[in-house]
């Protein structure tokens, strides 16, 4: 289900004041919930989660499509390795959030999840984590909270930041909108709730 961006920041993440320059572009629950202690758990969910090769037909599909785009016109998908260019945040001398961290986040990810292929991780806390991707077209945040619900119960939620990399990038951001929320989270949140649930057995 798509939260209102009001609602998802209206608690003090520490994403706020480390992406300050990014906007939230959308916001989702994810149908997750456990106790406090079953943060890295959701974690291990999502970090599992593969769309294009668990999705709906459509879904695979667009994800295909995307990335037949990205090798054609070398838009640098995950541009985190050393054979590819790394480009800038948007606006900014920094090609990562990292920099941005202070002290009390910046060991907060273990060494062996910092350097993913796509999203990578930025930091952790025991409530928060923030993961993000660049390429030729957006600099990307991929945000996961576990929100508490009362009565020792928390759920997670995903809020996704962006900042377009020129025209270009903010065209093809409207274009891909509808599709992104129409189909590709949609289709998203229900098999994140369908490895939650079969996780619980």
């Amino acid at each position: 289900m798509r939260l209102p961006n009001a609602v998802y920041q209206a608690h003090s993440w520490r994403i706020s004041a480390i992406a300050s320059d990014f906007k939230l572009l959308d916001a989702w629950d994810l149908q997750v919930e456990g106790s406090r202690e079953d943060f890295d758990a959701f974690l291990q969910v999502m970090r599992a989660f593969n769309p294009r090769q668990r999705g709906p037909l459509a879904v695979r599909a667009l994800f295909s499509l995307r990335d037949r785009m990205g090798r054609w016109f070398r838009w640098n998908d995950g541009g985190w390795d050393g054979r590819t260019l790394k480009l800038p945040i948007p606006g900014c001398a920094e090609t990562t959030l990292g920099v941005r961290l202070p002290e009390d986040l910046k060991q907060s990810v273990p060494a062996s999840e910092v350097n993913a292929a796509r999203f990578r991780a930025v930091y952790r806390t025991s409530l928060e984590c923030a993961e993000e991707l660049s390429n030729a077209t957006v600099h990307v945040i991929k945000h996961l909270v576990w929100v508490d619900q009362g009565g020792g119960r928390y759920r997670g939620q995903m809020g996704v930041f962006v900042k377009p990399r020129g025209w270009f990038g903010s065209f093809y951001m409207a274009l891909i909108g509808p599709f992104r929320r129409l189909l590709v989270y949609p289709a998203g949140v229900r098999l994140i709730g369908k490895a939650w649930a079969a996780r619980l057995g």
